[in-house]
């Protein structure tokens, strides 16, 4: 089978390019196949392989007959797969593409008693492969979870993978923005037609981070491809890179802060996140949170690294070369009159390559960690596979001399000798006398031998970490007032470009204008590390600017607690954090009652913005959206002081908005184990009030300070088996044993 697709690709290519025989006898040598290549043995194998995978060319080709675009590029559709499976629920899962095009896709349909008349269409933050959905579980399924609300599901490469490692903005971004997954979406509609009947199919997308500029461009600039998005984790035209910049720049001067501003602001926490700081240490700190990072999401600082930037910084170099010079010399720029802290985390150091490191020598090392099936197209570590490095090639080096130590967040690699001579890499991490790259070119990675010299450099890294300052916008974003003077004028030297909106436009194709034909649900995170909560709150201003009183007949905003940017639904802080999956998944079925049945989803939530941060009422009735919130007590405070052997008492008050859904679990951890091993076996809701009181006693046989924790599911019929759309939140209090 695996060489039999293999042939499959080599014919469709031999069609797009229409490559002599004699090419691709020679292409079907290097992958080890052996086939006389005549014309007719390529009509008796194809012929040969339709048969075995119930295919019919001429299905295809009526199909692609009956299909009318505007966008010329995409008027050649194909299927080259259709057949049955049963993982992970059974389906009909067809494959195929657009003849003289890199557009892929897979299209995954229910057994006819099981649809409803729409589908469900993933995009991801940035164009991949169309196999991303296959093999997640639970949760995280978003085939099981589409035939389960009765639609089909629609995933694609997005018009060919992107290669980090070689930015371009020369080529066409709406082709990877939204046009290739319009043509499919309409497609798709054509093969349901000829599957279940003829029908009216309702279409939906989704698309988390990047995908939701996507998400967005996709619904702004079509007619009747979707009747409805949800765009999720969603950022601004002004995002990129200030969102990283800011952030890094507080990690750099805050290191060794963090633990007690975490400390702070937990619960039972003195509530001061700036005591013990001095001047330096509290700038960094209030410029981020006048930005939108929000403060309770410090907890995550060891690991939350520099998220996407890795990938963004070549781009950035690309299309701001000078800021990197200016940086260090021009007034008004933090290099040219440097603090005592910047200069110390300079790093320059000439060495040569010792060694090269694979993969899975990196793993072994701790320098990388292994890459999980489940971050591929992510909302959050979609990034980690940008420009990756694959087989026997390095991903790392290791040279004569041990670095410093000097909190390390990214770097430069220039090559001063051998072959690759000229040539700069981008260093992700350091590890004593090991460097691991970023996104690379292959092709410069190969050049480089043992022996050759290089020199290690992160000035442009410490450069970046500032960048915001000379990014100010207009004057519709309120959050960089804390950056411009009296008068309304940016306090430093100004670049000539905003590189945010180049970014944008890049991943959407266009800039979000809010006018768009149809209905959405926009969902944000209130401890989003990566798209600020408020930057929802900006689209949904343009949205009123457009729709003005109509703007609730069409759009919601709904903010999800204590949820990041990451949409895996295991969570790396399990007592802190909860997921959002199972707000996106009611959002989509809430999207679909909606257009089809004008059934009313809940109200937006309801908010303000307060110094660039989003700020919610602590009530379910007064937050509104469809997202739980617990009040968890001890001896009805937030902390309290007790004895080892001692019984502790606990009580919780959970709310959810009135008719949203019931809570059907609820579990405690009381000792940070992460594993909520004690359930509430029986949870009494009262659904006139959307209330219900959990109580609990333990006992700590140990001292030290603890920080129990009660996590609650609602779902909104109730269904306590079901692994989806089940909408999570928690509450933890501080105990300290004597």
């Amino acid at each position: 089978m695996i060489q039999i697709h293999k042939v499959t690709q080599i014919f469709t290519d031999y069609f797009k390019s229409v490559r002599p025989a004699a090419k691709i006898q020679k292409m079907m040598k290097k992958k080890g196949l052996q086939f006389s290549i005549g014309f007719y043995g390529w009509l008796f194998f194809w012929a040969g392989y339709c048969q075995a995978q119930n295919i019919l060319p001429q299905q295809s080709q009526q199909l692609a007959q009956k299909f009318i675009t505007k966008d010329t590029i995409f008027k050649a559709p194909y299927i080259d797969i259709d057949e049955w499976r049963e993982k992970p629920v059974r389906h009909r899962y067809l494959h195929g593409g657009f003849a003289g095009t890199e557009t892929r896709f897979s299209l995954y349909f229910p057994e006819k008693s099981h649809y409803q008349g729409r589908f469900f269409q993933y995009i991801t933050p940035f164009p991949d492969n169309e196999f991303l959905s296959q093999g997640a579980t639970g949760e995280e399924d978003k085939i099981s979870f589409s035939i389960s609300s009765g639609a089909y599901f629609v995933e694609t490469n997005g018009g060919g993978k992107v290669d980090f490692s070689k930015p371009s903005f020369n080529s066409d971004p709406t082709i990877g923005a939204f046009r290739a997954n319009a043509a499919t979406a309409s497609f798709s509609k054509i093969v349901a037609s000829e599957i279940f009947g003829k029908h009216r199919t309702y279409g939906y997308a989704f698309g988390g981070s990047g995908g939701a500029y996507r998400t967005i461009g996709s619904i702004e600039n079509t007619d009747g491809v979707w009747d409805g998005v949800v765009p999720y984790v969603l950022g601004s035209p002004m995002a990129i890179p200030n969102v990283f910049a800011v952030r890094m720049n507080a990690m750099r001067i805050l290191d060794k802060k963090l633990p007690q501003i975490i400390d702070a602001l937990d619960a039972g926490g003195s509530g001061d996140m700036y005591a013990g700081l001095n001047e330096e240490e509290k700038e960094a700190l209030r410029e981020a949170t006048k930005l939108g990072f929000p403060a309770q999401s410090w907890f995550g600082y060891k690991t939350m690294g520099i998220h996407g930037f890795i990938a963004l910084y070549q781009g950035m170099r690309m299309a701001d070369a000078k800021f990197f010079e200016d940086f260090w010399r021009v007034e008004g720029y933090l290099g040219a009159n440097p603090t005592e802290s910047l200069l110390k985390a300079r790093l320059q150091k000439v060495s040569k390559i010792k060694a090269g490191i694979t993969i899975d020598e990196a793993v072994k090392l701790g320098l990388k960690e292994p890459e999980t099936a489940g971050e591929r197209g992510s909302a959050d570590l979609a990034w980690k596979s940008m420009g990756g490095v694959e087989g026997k090639m390095p991903v790392a080096f290791q040279i004569e001399d041990i670095l410093p130590d000097v909190n390390f967040m990214g770097g430069d690699l220039v090559i001063k000798t051998g072959a690759a001579a000229g040539k700069t890499l981008q260093l992700a991490t350091i590890l004593g006398d090991k460097i691991v790259f970023g996104p690379v070119d292959l092709s410069v990675l190969a050049k480089i031998k043992v022996g050759d010299e290089v020199f290690i450099d992160n000035s442009n890294f410490l450069a970046v970490q500032t960048y915001h300052r000379h990014q100010v916008p207009g004057r519709e974003y309120k959050v960089w007032d804390y950056w411009r003077d009296a008068n309304g004028n940016p306090k430093y030297p100004q670049r000539s470009l905003l590189l945010g909106p180049l970014f944008t436009r890049g991943a959407a194709g266009v800039l979000p204008t809010g006018n768009f034909k149809g209905k959405m649900i926009v969902l944000c995170s209130l401890w989003d590390r990566e798209a600020f909560a408020w930057q929802g709150d900006f689209y949904r201003e343009k949205v009123k600017s457009h729709l003005g009183d109509k703007t609730d007949e069409n759009f919601r905003l709904w903010y999800t607690d204590r949820a990041l940017h990451g949409d895996l639904s295991k969570q790396e802080y399990p007592t802190r954090t909860v997921s959002y999956l199972g707000v996106l998944q009611q959002a989509l079925r809430d999207l679909s009652a909606w257009c089809e049945k004008g059934i009313i989803p809940a109200a937006s939530t309801n908010y303000k913005i307060e110094d660039g941060q989003v700020v919610v009422p602590t009530t379910a009735s007064e937050r509104r959206g469809i997202q739980p919130v617990v009040n968890l007590t001890i001896n009805g405070e937030k902390k309290a002081n007790t004895k080892a052997g001692q019984t502790a008492s606990f009580e919780a008050v959970v709310e959810v908005p009135l008719h949203t859904g019931k809570i059907v679990a609820a579990e405690w951890d009381f000792e940070g184990k992460d594993s909520f091993p004690i359930k509430s076996e029986k949870i009494v809701f009262d659904e006139k009030t959307g209330r219900a009181t959990l109580k609990m006693t333990y006992k700590f046989t140990k001292s030290g300070t603890y920080f129990p924790t009660l996590r609650v599911a609602s779902q909104r019929n109730g269904d306590a088996k079901t692994p989806f759309a089940r909408i999570p939140n928690l509450d933890r209090v501080r105990v300290v044993v004597e």
